[in-house]
């Protein structure tokens, strides 16, 4: 294996999403992730099917799909830190380890002798990364942040979902924990940052990352569309709060995302369009004006996309370079000759399933490139490897930590 990150050992104490996503990236790009999960449960997100994996002979494995998407290229032990021989284990691993990453709740981790005060005394160079829904202080540490509830207590569905006025409106969360993900991202970059920084201090540091604060910094150019008005953002459906026309519209068989984003493009639409006219009108000649005259702007243009199939659209507006695309269900994505060209989907090796469908880290380096080794592990399926390598622990002893339920 190879990648930017190699030589890095992450010690992964987190399980669910915001954690597992954060260290997925880091093994993507070459670190050592030594996962640690619960005997004989492991990750909760082992159990979140159907679907789950398939074995060659069809039967099912005990690890869902769910568990999959963010798992991949780590090694996986099975260690009951509420044990304290199994918070030695841990601690003797985060001594050896460049980084520790965790999502307990505040407070777990100095019950078990596994906080950043604790394991940093053992290894001053340690980069520590704790993930909670709330962060470390302030009047919500204690609460326990689920990515739901954080997508509407940041504001994000307060700006997602159609229009109140219309059928289907009011708030809405995303089709994917989006909260979680973009924490665990935020997260590798954080940590990927202190690891650089530790090179000229030789110290590693804490890192506390919250759900909540992570959501509310990405909404982005909504935030500063409050801030700089007093103006609540509302709920647009599939339109732009900034630009028009830049929506859904329905075709003639289907639907087309049209994203107009200059006055040249509008025109350019215009024209293709057989609605000339409309460049030169007053209330839609630049972006202000389009935006103050959106509905009678939106019936217009979808009045004249219903005469045209999708394939129409998109073939006669590419070539005079408007932004357009179809609405793509997944079978369409992945058989996207730009996503096949791209190789977002693989198969990896499993070690019950033969072998397993991943979707690439879409990171494209021109030295250092990604290189995958194995699907996202079975339930403890390194325990032996990581204790007696890594440790030095000889087999009686595993054998003994097993049977004592520590291992």
């Amino acid at each position: 294996m190879s990648g930017p990150l190699l030589g890095i050992r992450v010690l992964d104490l987190s399980r669910i999403l915001a954690g597992p996503w954060c260290t997925q990236a880091l093994a993507d790009l070459g670190a050592e992730v030594v996962k640690v999960e619960r005997p004989r449960v492991g990750d909760d997100t082992r159990a979140w099917g159907p679907p789950f994996v398939a074995r060659p002979d069809g039967t099912e494995t005990a690890d869902s799909a769910y568990f999959m998407s963010a798992n991949r290229g780590k090694k996986s032990i099975t260690l009951d830190i509420a044990a304290p021989e199994g918070q030695q284990i841990a601690r003797s691993l985060a001594a050896i380890s460049d980084v520790v990453i965790e999502n307990f709740k505040v407070g777990d981790m100095k019950r078990y002798g596994l906080d950043w005060a604790s394991l940093s005394a053992l290894n001053p160079g340690l980069v520590y990364c704790s993930i909670t829904g709330f962060g470390q202080t302030g009047p919500y540490s204690e609460r326990a942040g689920y990515d739901f509830m954080i997508q509407a207590m940041g504001g994000l569905m307060s700006v997602t979902g159609e229009r109140d006025e219309l059928p289907g409106g009011g708030p809405q969360k995303c089709g994917v924990p989006i909260a979680d993900m973009m924490t665990g991202m935020y997260s590798a970059f954080a940590i990927a940052a202190a690891l650089y920084e530790r090179r000229s201090s030789g110290l590693g540091q804490y890192v506390d990352m919250s759900l909540l604060d992570t959501q509310v910094s990405w909404l982005a150019n909504q935030n500063l569309n409050y801030l700089v008005s007093g103006q609540l953002p509302r709920r647009w459906g599939n339109a732009h709060p900034n630009l028009a026309p830049y929506q859904a519209f329905p075709t003639r068989d289907g639907s087309l995302i049209l994203a107009i984003g200059n006055d040249r493009q509008f025109r350019r639409f215009c024209d293709v369009a057989g609605l000339a006219a409309l460049g030169d009108d007053q209330r839609f000649v630049d972006n202000r004006a389009r935006l103050a005259h959106r509905d009678e702007l939106v019936a217009l243009v979808a009045a004249a996309m219903r005469a045209r199939s999708t394939d129409e659209w998109i073939e006669a507006l590419e070539a005079v370079g408007v932004p357009c695309g179809p609405i793509n269900t997944l079978d369409r994505v992945f058989a996207d000759p730009q996503v096949v060209h791209r190789g977002l989907r693989m198969d990896l090796p499993h070690a019950a399933a033969g072998k397993v469908p991943q979707v690439a880290n879409p990171i494209r380096y021109s030295r250092t490139a990604i290189e995958y080794g194995d699907a996202p592990p079975v339930l403890g399926q390194h325990t032996d490897q990581v204790l007696g390598e890594l440790l030095g622990l000889d087999s009686g002893r595993i054998a003994e930590l097993r049977r004592t339920g520590i291992v």
